[in-house]
């Protein structure tokens, strides 16, 4: 991380100087043929499964243009394959190595437009060093850490929207809209070997991803190991729990498996993401907490249960599987701000302690319930 110093010496050094040669073209018309687009969207992880709509969405109504996106090291990891994207990756913990490498890259070039679909402050320093003729941002709203200085048009203002259709919007001043949502990551065929290794044989899975990078929106382990159980004894599925190499993801699956009277597979620390994909295509359900995993099985078409109390599925949910969240938003609205979640500023977290002991085991057994018994 960079001091507000350091901060203050790079925007002098770096950013100011070329944000201000980015900006000596005035805006152009709609209208104007679109040969180059540059995507900055660095991270994280379910954010950026919500780009992929939204790159196919432009691969299909201008073909002619070359697409660039400048992403995180570990986001790349994910979707860094796609097919007729160029990849600038960047290392988003440092400004001083993202502008050498956005330099190297970007030298002599100059895109038709820049959208620039994230708020966060080392986001907005990063897109300075971007040139366009057009800088697309965020609507007033929806911006922050300074943005709007950053950009010279803005996306339509709505309230209500799903972060998806909020990052899909960024077509519409480019004259499109996107009517469709369609993801296709690449799934390496090494990565399938591995799901088939994990789970070999056609028995009915459930995978359980039970951490966030939020530890707040995590749900108790106990109730992970009642449901897990449920859907052992009552449905005879196969049970996975997978995760990441992080100790205290490891800590939480130890916790869940202690607490099971059934044994599940331990993929925790074993998969990397492209396998997880995989995996969540051979898996009959998903449980999850609102968090990166949620939106990646839900983007390779799984049927996923999203555990949700910290935020509001209608927002972060699982986009195409929000039927199946379980939700108790207003309910932590109503004990941590006294208020109904209507009444709160589209998108508020409620990440407070103890938010997710709301959401009961009984409840996420009978969407189980549910979710098994619907036509695929």
């Amino acid at each position: 991380m960079h001091s507000g110093d350091e901060r203050c010496r790079y925007c002098a050094a770096v950013v100011r100087p070329a944000f201000a040669r980015s900006l000596t073209a005035s805006t152009v018309d709609p209208g104007t043929s679109i040969h180059s687009l540059c995507i900055l969207r660095l991270s994280a992880l379910g954010d950026v499964t919500h780009v992929v709509p939204l790159v196919r969405t432009l691969q299909r109504r201008l073909p002619q243009a070359a697409i660039t996106w400048i992403v995180g090291k570990v986001e790349a990891k994910l979707v860094g394959d796609l097919p007729g994207v160029e990849f600038v990756v960047i290392d988003k913990r440092s400004l001083g190595s993202a502008a050498a490498t956005l330099r190297e890259r970007l030298r002599g070039r100059r895109f038709d437009a820049l959208l620039h679909c994230q708020v966060a402050l080392r986001a907005n320093f990063i897109s300075a060093l971007v040139p366009a003729r057009r800088r697309i941002g965020y609507d007033r709203a929806r911006s922050k850490d300074g943005h709007g200085l950053f950009v010279r048009e803005r996306i339509a203002a709505r309230t209500g929207q799903h972060v998806l259709d909020a990052i899909g919007s960024f077509s519409e001043p480019l004259g499109l809209v996107q009517d469709a949502v369609r993801w296709d990551i690449p799934i390496p065929g090494e990565a399938h070997e591995f799901a088939r290794r994990a789970l070999p044989g056609g028995t009915p899975t459930l995978v359980i991803s039970a951490a966030s990078s939020h530890p707040l929106r995590n749900w108790l382990p106990e109730r992970y190991a009642a449901v897990a159980d449920h859907a052992a004894r009552t449905h005879g599925l196969r049970v996975a729990l997978c995760g990441g190499r992080d100790p205290a993801e490891r800590a939480l699956a130890d916790a869940i498996i202690a607490k099971m009277q059934t044994k599940p597979v331990d993929l925790v620390g074993k998969d990397t993401l492209k396998q997880f994909l995989a995996i969540c295509q051979r898996a009959r359900v998903v449980l999850a907490p609102d968090s990166g995993p949620l939106h990646m099985a839900n983007a390779v078409g799984a049927r996923v249960i999203g555990l949700h109390a910290a935020s509001n599925p209608r927002r972060s949910g699982a986009y195409s599987n929000l039927a199946w969240a379980v939700d108790r938003y207003d309910a932590a609205a109503r004990k941590f701000r006294d208020r109904p979640a209507a009444d709160l500023r589209w998108g508020t977290k409620l990440e407070f302690p103890g938010v997710m002991d709301l959401i009961e085991a009984e409840a996420v057994c009978e969407t189980l319930d549910r979710a098994l018994a619907a036509p695929a």
